[in-house]
């Protein structure tokens, strides 16, 4: 199997974990790297478009058969379904928090005020705006490490990241804090990946599902990801949902999904939760995101950075 993967430290992690259950099965893997378009610019995801940038280039090799598979961080793949191309697996989710870096192992609610956070996501940085901490968030680029190091260089007090990614990496330790969802919702699918191949491969794409596929992960990004496409908004966009399994009162499994929508300058947020079975995650993603349209949500949405 030739496995594609974008060439930085982090999706490369990843995707030796996938890599490895294959092999562990039996199967022969070749990892092929990809650079693709957000790997190549410095521009913020917005300037660049957004949804997609770090996924195009892997779906061409795909399409082209350049690769046999494709593994992408969840969160980067654009919520509209390709016809041709199929996401035959979500393995296990790792911790979909965000994690606070800072230079002194200073908590969020320590860092003095002015203190210059760092971060790529307009979620991120709007809902740090609306914590009311008065902090500089101002915008930062580059792989895990560069962004790290900025941070001990001094170019910056803190970052925030993905608590996924510094564990794929074995630097979860560096993380000063782990952030509260109720602070700070993250992207939706933030920690799980998606296992991608050509639908007409549906060998393939059923042993994938067998090996890798994680129902409960799939069941709570299913719901997160179809509320941002009720939304009609794309991964730039300042929204953070989360989708909890717990049991319900008659002991089976329940979805809790909650979800922000935030102006950018944190002035305003519009912050709801629905529950439901475990098997009505779409619904439950529909029925949340028309809930936070009524409420306001679309013009948030639509607002541009400050």
């Amino acid at each position: 199997m030739r496995l594609g993967t974008r060439r930085s430290a982090l999706a490369l992690a990843q995707t030796e974990q996938v890599a490895k259950v294959l092999r562990d099965n039996g199967h022969d893997v070749e990892i092929v790297e990809v650079v693709t378009q957000g790997d190549r610019s410095a521009e913020a995801l917005q300037q660049m478009g957004g949804t997609g940038v770090f996924v195009t280039e892997l779906r061409d090799q795909l399409r082209r058969g350049d690769v046999d598979l494709a593994v992408h961080s969840l969160k980067d793949l654009p919520t509209t379904p390709a016809d041709d191309l199929v996401v035959a697996a979500v393995p296990w989710r790792a911790d979909p928090r965000d994690a606070l870096v800072t230079r002194d192992g200073l908590r969020l609610d320590q860092l003095a005020a002015g203190s210059r956070v760092g971060t790529g996501s307009p979620r991120r940085a709007a809902q740090l705006r609306g914590l009311g901490f008065d902090l500089d968030v101002v915008p930062i680029r580059g792989n895990v490490d560069t962004r790290l190091r900025k941070v001990a260089d001094g170019d910056y007090d803190a970052v925030v990241v993905a608590a996924a990614g510094l564990a794929r990496l074995g630097r979860l330790d560096e993380a000063s804090e782990l952030l509260d969802p109720g602070q700070m919702l993250p992207a939706p699918g933030q920690g799980a990946l998606a296992v991608e191949c050509r639908a007409v491969d549906t060998e393939l794409a059923t042993a994938l599902g067998k090996l890798l596929d994680d129902p409960l992960s799939r069941a709570a990004v299913t719901a997160e990801r179809t509320l941002l496409a009720a939304l009609e908004a794309g991964c730039s966009a300042p929204v953070g949902a989360l989708a909890d399994i717990g049991l319900d009162e008659s002991g089976n499994d329940e979805l809790y999904l909650r979800a922000v929508v935030v102006a950018v300058d944190g002035s305003r947020a519009v912050r709801l939760s629905t529950t439901g079975p475990l098997a009505d995650g779409e619904r439950l993603g529909q029925r949340l995101a028309a809930d936070l349209l009524d409420a306001g949500a679309a013009s948030l949405i639509g607002e541009t950075s400050p």
